[in-house]
């Protein structure tokens, strides 16, 4: 069952969906996982997907707007602030706690796409998350930095950063929010069947600009002055606080993302573990059946495991 919900974090109301399996209403308070979306995604898109997924294998399940996005509040529109999205993260574990369907000492995370770079600071500083878990993780403070696969030469993010200066200076004088976009307006070249950056830029026009995934509550920009945020952040520098805790990382092999998820596992202390989806690419994962499935099944047996009485108790 999807309700729509609503939650305090820091000052403004972001817009959720709660999902519960259809006898929540009549058994004891369950494990919970929040889902955290991609930068340019919505509860109603992958995030939604999951967490109506994993509901169904017992979890009562949290997919939300971090501010700015969505239904949910924040002015400008489509700002990415990477500070404000652990920090979302973090109250919509609060919001879980206090649900009556949700035993609050069994609370996981999953983030996927950025979010799999936020839930990592979020669960590293926040012990009420007692398992961590990504899907096509992407750590946005390097994808700014240093371009996706490392391919950005480094004279772009000192212009980028101009233009986030400009960019703040005009929206004091009142001029309207500048704006940055996301993907193509036309259909890109595929490029490779293999995983290349070419293919990597298809599969996001496809899934975000087409009848795929396109949702109006997303548009195809987001506000240029985020870039300064971006580029200051590092979610995987505190990984290996999320030990004892266990860290569960999915990719596919054919994701020019996956390095991510290669770099917060090496930095990660145990229990940690990365799971190969084969044949996926990083999009793949956002709604193909024949790559979410396994994916889905390989994260019920991990929260399964990590948010059973046993494990809350022990922890």
């Amino acid at each position: 069952m999807k309700t729509s919900v609503s939650f305090t974090s820091d000052g403004l109301t972001l817009a959720g969906h709660l999902y519960t399996p259809d006898d929540a209403a009549q058994s004891a308070p369950r494990p919970a996982i929040v889902v955290g979306h991609p930068m340019t995604g919505v509860k109603e898109q992958t995030a939604g997907l999951y967490a109506e997924r994993l509901a169904r294998r017992g979890f009562v399940t949290l997919a939300f707007d971090s501010a700015h996005w969505g239904e949910s509040e924040g002015e400008p529109r489509f700002l990415e602030n990477p500070a404000r999205r652990v920090e979302d993260l973090k109250n919509a574990v609060t919001f879980l706690s206090g649900r009556p369907e949700v035993d609050p000492d069994r609370i996981g995370g999953l983030g996927i796409c950025a979010a799999g770079g936020y839930i990592v600071p979020a669960a590293a500083t926040d012990h009420r998350i007692k398992a961590v878990a990504t899907v096509s993780a992407a750590e946005e403070g390097s994808w700014f930095r240093d371009g996706l696969a490392h391919s950005q030469a480094p004279e772009v993010l000192q212009d980028l950063l101009d233009q986030s200066a400009a960019a703040r200076t005009a929206e004091a004088r009142g001029e309207p929010v500048r704006r940055m976009p996301i993907h193509p307006e036309t259909p890109p070249d595929r490029g490779e069947v293999k995983k290349s950056l070419t293919r990597h830029i298809y599969d996001g026009w496809e899934y975000y600009r087409t009848d795929r995934a396109y949702h109006p509550n997303t548009q195809n920009w987001f506000a240029l002055r985020s870039l300064d945020l971006l580029a200051l952040f590092d979610g995987f520098r505190f990984t290996h606080l999320i030990a004892p805790r266990p860290l569960l990382m999915i990719a596919g092999t054919e994701a020019v993302s996956d390095y991510f998820s290669v770099d917060a596992i090496e930095r990660a202390a145990e229990p940690k573990e990365l799971f190969w989806i084969e044949g996926a690419s990083h999009v793949d994962l956002y709604d193909q059946d024949e790559y979410v499935w396994p994916a889905v099944e390989k994260l019920t047996e991990f929260f399964g495991t990590h948010l059973s009485r046993t494990s809350a108790a022990a922890a």
